[in-house]
């Protein structure tokens, strides 16, 4: 029977990266699991424990500080000896209009989405070099890496660079097995956005497939990037939109 993996996922506590979690848990990974609000992860391990395939263990906190960055490694290390996977899935959206952003909100989303994704990367990749059996990593980007949508400027520069950083450090991770794509969802159907009596009308019209992706169709893909079936793909984002970056048109017209 091959060894399970363990997997690093951030911002798990709802939504996207609880999806992936129950995914990576249900193909055979125990998990560590991040959220920033403590009740959100105490209900995601008691969700995903119920399932009754690997262990799984939280840690709440702001996943782009380095105490609680150094704490997922070491709670890996110390609950299973390795660290074969790491989804930096944690990030926030601070809208706003270009010509009167703040500062302060755009450093906050700076600090989050690129430093946090940044930091954990180099951490878990340091563990995975000394480990000399590679790894996977995955970076949670966005449709608006690729196509305007109003009031999001900061956000969608901070995802573009950490689709930047997945290419750039393929020269970096790829001579110690290390693989490290990005996943850009669409409009996604989660506990934020289906808060939003219009969400689901606007972005089924919007949408060429004809409606939002649910949570499972992103960690499906996610699941795939992380896996050997996708062993020889690296450096690469896959979006998952159902289509919408290829006509892209704004919920606001």
């Amino acid at each position: 029977m091959k060894p399970q993996k363990v997997a690093i996922i951030t911002g798990a506590g709802q939504g996207i990266g609880l999806e992936i979690a129950r995914k990576m848990l249900d193909t055979g990974s125990h998990i560590v699991l991040n959220d920033l609000e403590v009740g959100l992860t105490e209900e995601a391990v008691a969700s995903l424990a119920r399932m009754g395939k690997g262990q799984v263990i939280g840690c709440s906190g702001d996943s782009s500080s380095e105490e609680v960055i150094s704490e997922l490694i070491e709670l890996a290390m110390h609950h299973f000896g390795q660290i074969d996977q790491v989804v930096a899935n944690a990030g926030i959206t601070l809208f706003g209009n270009f010509l009167e952003y703040s500062r302060k909100d755009f450093l906050e989303v700076m600090r989050v989405n690129q430093a946090g994704t940044f930091f954990l990367t180099q951490a878990a990749a340091r563990v995975m070099k000394d480990q000399k059996n590679g790894g996977s990593i995955l970076l949670t980007s966005s449709v608006t890496a690729h196509q305007s949508h109003e009031n999001l400027a900061a956000y969608a520069m901070s995802k573009a660079a950490i689709e930047m950083l997945a290419k750039n450090l393929v020269l970096e991770l790829a001579p110690f097995g290390i693989r490290i794509n990005t996943i850009a969802p669409g409009a996604t159907l989660t506990e934020r956005t289906t808060s939003d009596p219009e969400y689901v009308t606007t972005w089924s019209k919007l949408t060429p497939i004809g409606r939002p992706a649910f949570t499972t169709d992103i960690a499906e893909a996610a699941a795939f990037l992380l896996s050997n079936a996708a062993r020889h793909i690296t450096g690469q984002t896959l979006i998952v939109d159902g289509g919408w970056t290829a006509i892209s048109p704004s919920p606001y017209v």
